[in-house]
């Protein structure tokens, strides 16, 4: 990751709301969240989760919402968020193509079936993908091109 060291607690804390914050649409390439990110010494993980309480809250109201500025404001102010609950990052506008193929594997193929074949979703530089336990790979845009069953098939050789 070009932010952070990997070793570091703060790449840790950026790496649990990644995904939601992408999801929701943050451009992590724009010049100015980058120098936002990096500018947040202290604070990152309010701000992160002060950004994603206003994006839901945004959403529910049917109000336009523009994640990557409402994040650089939330890091360059230090906002705190008022009520923030882990669950949010549970909500569908926040979850990834990823998280949706691993819930419906489990509705199409049963959730034993998907715990033998899947080892785990994966996000890394922008891509997610499914580790099979065959050791075999696939990038989630495929998997959900392919269909449920080549996928299983594919997964299952």
């Amino acid at each position: 990751m070009w932010l952070y060291d990997k070793d570091s607690i703060e790449y840790e804390v950026f790496k649990r709301y990644e995904k939601a914050l992408v999801t929701a649409g943050v451009n992590f390439s724009r010049a100015d969240v980058r120098d936002a990110l990096e500018g947040c010494f202290d604070g990152l993980e309010d701000a992160l989760r002060a950004a994603i309480s206003y994006i839901l809250w945004l959403h529910e109201q049917h109000h336009e919402i523009r994640p990557s500025m409402i994040l650089v404001t939330a890091l360059n102010e230090k906002w705190k968020p008022r009520q923030w609950q882990d669950e949010y990052l549970n909500q569908p506008i926040l979850k990834s193509q990823g998280q949706k193929w691993w819930e419906g594997a489990a509705n199409k193929w049963g959730y034993d079936k998907r715990n033998q074949l899947v080892a785990d979703i994966v996000y890394e530089q922008g891509k997610e993908y499914i580790v099979f336990l065959n050791g075999k790979e696939m990038l989630i845009e495929t998997a959900w091109r392919w269909g449920w069953e080549r996928v299983l098939d594919y997964a299952s050789s």
